[in-house]
């Protein structure tokens, strides 16, 4: 039976079937009251009344005879992605880094365990993959996300790394020993390789970005196809540009 009432994890049943909804329309685009109902597990009954409720909020859009986000979420999420310094101060910095590299870059910040990028830019030759604003990743499995790892506090970095380490690719590092020794090694040069460790075919360099005092406020990567990101220009050459990428909008974010 469908309830407003806190369910036996503390959280509001129609609450979370409302987000259920708008995941599941972000992931199929078009759905009606039945698609919902069968995929959500709940009655059609239920499925049409919250897809009512969020229509009259204007947070879908009836599409092909059914329903879709609406645009009402991109003011969300530019709010919630310019409350982020690190936004406003990296763009110019990632832009000439790209236009450098020829490549794509990405600004991540860490949120509940996960990494989600702010700020993509990619030249007129980098190569656009699964990810934009907002997706949300696995530190482990990137470049952005191990320079995270490698210079968060401690504390936090074991929190993040407590549940079992998905394994993407056959070089996805799932292994808790072998990750914390990379980890040594990122802290120990200032930088991180993602050798096709997220997606086949796709290499990156990343390093954190950091306060005055040390604090992680994020990281920034580069990142392109094997083909081209390999060699000495791409062991050596792009990680020195990355890292001065990533100094330069650490100082700004420190004191803008």
């Amino acid at each position: 039976m469908h309830t407003d009432e806190p369910a036996g994890d503390g959280l509001i049943g129609a609450t979370k079937t409302s987000f259920g909804i708008v995941e599941h329309l972000r992931e199929e685009g078009t759905s009606g009251a039945s698609d919902i109902s069968a995929a959500l597990g709940i009655s059609k009954s239920t499925a049409h009344n919250h897809l009512q409720t969020l229509f009259q909020l204007g947070y879908l859009v009836r599409v092909d005879g059914g329903y879709a986000l609406s645009l009402k979420f991109l003011d969300l999420g530019d709010h919630a992605r310019t409350r982020h310094a690190l936004y406003h101060t990296s763009i110019g910095e990632m832009d000439d880094l790209v236009d450098a590299v020829g490549e794509r870059g990405q600004v991540m910040v860490e949120e509940n365990g996960h990494g989600v990028y702010i700020y993509q830019v990619k030249s007129e030759q980098g190569l656009q993959t699964d990810s934009h604003i907002g997706t949300t990743v696995d530190l482990h499995t990137t470049a952005v996300g191990k320079s995270y790892l490698a210079f968060c506090d401690e504390d936090r970095r074991n929190d993040i790394l407590a549940d079992e380490l998905p394994q993407l690719t056959t070089k996805t590092i799932a292994d808790r020993a072998e990750l914390e020794a990379e980890l040594e090694t990122i802290r120990e040069r200032g930088h991180a390789f993602n050798d096709e460790e997220r997606i086949t075919g796709m290499r990156a360099v990343g390093a954190p970005i950091l306060a005055d005092d040390d604090t992680i406020l994020g990281a920034i990567s580069v990142s392109g196809p094997t083909t081209r990101m390999k060699g000495e220009w791409y062991h050596s050459e792009v990680p020195e540009m990355v890292k001065q990428a990533a100094r330069v909008i650490g100082i700004r974010a420190t004191y803008s």
